[in-house]
């Protein structure tokens, strides 16, 4: 039951399911195809059962919606549910590494359904145990290792299950401003919210801030005081602290800590989401209401946030009171990544009178925001790719090319055109054309220069090398819209950034 001024259960499940799937639950299992051991009868059958999990859900989300203030008390049996724990495990990437017990996604499926019931029947008894995670490590763009976890297989389908159960209380709580690790928000709808920020209100500051280490410092006793604001149901929760306090498997040694979430599980993205609502989200929209007479806008991506401001003093006032307020939840900010500087349309002319330089830039998300102006004269803000970042990727693919220096040229050009098809897809913005072309031109010298190596004699002159370029590199395109048009088309009138 869910208690909270006399609100009756929604969550529990209606006894006759719907004779009709909604069309995205039946797409999320049909599209990926069936496991070894799975009958196509069984397959069709799953389509009501899908639909009835669908609208347990929906019952969730509306009460959530109606009463912002009312704890779950029964969530549970939604997660053991066995329709949802398959839709889970068809969600999960097939090809993913596998985690300490080394079993893969198609192995696990080879006797799925008395996998999945043995899963759901360990969770209702409160059997199910958490394994700890292995850990890897991935070079960030300034060649730093990222941490990362590789949990293991029935640890992601709970996971995932727990999340989208939970996921339909929190994004009713969540605010428009939060963009990292939700459903039907990408970087792109981050980006396009903070230029239209910057073009259209009164933005003369910006604060640019990242978090230290923000998924190694989380604490995990403020994360379950979170979690009980809305979440009564214990079982829930208890299940949320057997992963966080299943540690992580590193050089054969178990590790333990009161701190932190593994970035790599289905639950972390959650988990710091929730976390940063209360650390951050509500106390940032609560000040600028009570404390900024000025206009502030706000745009959040996981742990990386920028905030603008109509005045100074407002800006430097607000950038104390953060550090005081994330100090409370043991977060700080990135003192190398964190910084105040003067951007917005007036800043170029101000700077002028001072006798300074051009305006400074930021870094958000990818893209180096610098102040430019249109044809017309008019101020707007230009994104071009992050040089770090076209750096970095540029000598991943020329390490990628050596070791397959003598593959054939169709298979490095199959290679090749994945990597810039896919530079192109996030990057292709308005006013980046220039940082596209050169990636695909400098991509294209790069396998020149590894077909010419292939030989002591090389036989590979400009003008045919063109002609591979032509054939496998595709175009180097904008591929996106203006900020103004997805925005708005996106938003329907409604400011994510207020």
């Amino acid at each position: 039951m869910m208690h909270g001024r006399g609100k009756s259960d929604s969550s529990v499940v209606p006894g006759k399911p719907s004779n009709k799937a909604g069309g995205p639950a039946a797409e999320t299992v049909e599209e990926r195809g069936l496991a070894k051991g799975n009958s196509r009868q069984q397959n069709a059958s799953r389509t009501q059962r899908r639909s009835h999990a669908h609208s347990a859900l929906e019952r969730i989300r509306q009460a959530a919606r109606r009463d912002r203030s009312q704890r779950f008390t029964a969530l549970y049996h939604h997660v053991y549910d066995l329709e949802r724990l398959r839709s889970a495990y068809f969600a999960l990437k097939r090809n993913a590494a596998a985690g300490v017990d080394g079993v893969t996604w198609r192995s696990y499926g080879e006797n799925l359904e008395e996998n999945l019931q043995d899963l759901s029947a360990r969770l209702q008894r409160g059997a199910y145990r958490a394994k700890p995670v292995e850990r890897a490590y991935v070079p960030k763009s300034d060649g730093r290792p990222r941490p990362l976890g590789v949990p293991t297989l029935e640890d992601k389908i709970v996971q995932r299950a727990v999340v989208e159960v939970l996921t339909a209380i929190y994004e009713t709580d969540f605010l428009g401003f939060s963009y990292g690790f939700r459903p039907g928000r990408s970087q792109h709808d981050a980006l396009d919210a903070l230029s239209i920020g910057l073009l259209r209100k009164k933005v003369n500051w910006v604060l640019d801030a990242d978090l230290r280490g923000f998924f190694e410092t989380l604490d995990h006793a403020w994360l379950v005081k979170f979690l009980e604001h809305r979440i009564g149901d214990r079982r829930v929760v208890r299940l949320i602290q057997k992963w966080l306090k299943a540690g992580v498997l590193e050089d054969g040694k178990r590790i333990r800590s009161e701190e932190g979430t593994v970035q790599g599980g289905s639950i972390s993205p959650l988990l710091s989401n929730l976390y940063l609502h209360y650390a951050f989200d509500q106390w940032v929209h609560q000040w600028r209401r009570r404390s900024a007479r000025g206009e502030v806008i706000v745009v959040r991506f996981a742990d990386d946030f920028v905030v603008g401001f109509q005045y100074r003093n407002e800006a430097e006032r607000f950038l104390a009171d953060l550090r005081e307020r994330l100090a409370r939840f043991g977060l700080e900010l990135h003192s190398d990544k964190t910084r105040l500087l003067e951007f917005g349309r007036f800043t170029a002319e101000n700077r002028r009178r001072r006798g300074l330089g051009k305006p400074e830039t930021f870094d958000f998300l990818g893209f180096t925001h610098c102040c430019a102006t249109t044809r017309k004269g008019k101020f707007t803000v230009r994104r071009k790719t992050m040089r770090k970042r076209w750096q970095a990727k540029l000598k991943a693919v020329k390490t990628e090319l050596r070791f397959r220096m003598h593959h054939s040229i169709p298979e490095q050009g199959a290679y090749l055109r994945s990597v810039v098809a896919g530079h192109v897809r996030y990057y292709g913005v308005p006013m980046n054309g220039p940082a596209l072309r050169a990636f695909r031109q400098e991509v294209g010298r790069l396998w020149c220069r590894t077909l010419r190596r292939r030989s002591q004699k090389h036989r590979m002159p400009w003008s045919r090398m063109r002609r591979h370029i032509g054939r496998w590199l595709p175009p180097a395109r904008v591929c996106h819209p203006y900020p103004a048009q997805r925005f708005g088309v996106n938003t329907r009138g409604r400011s994510p950034v207020r």
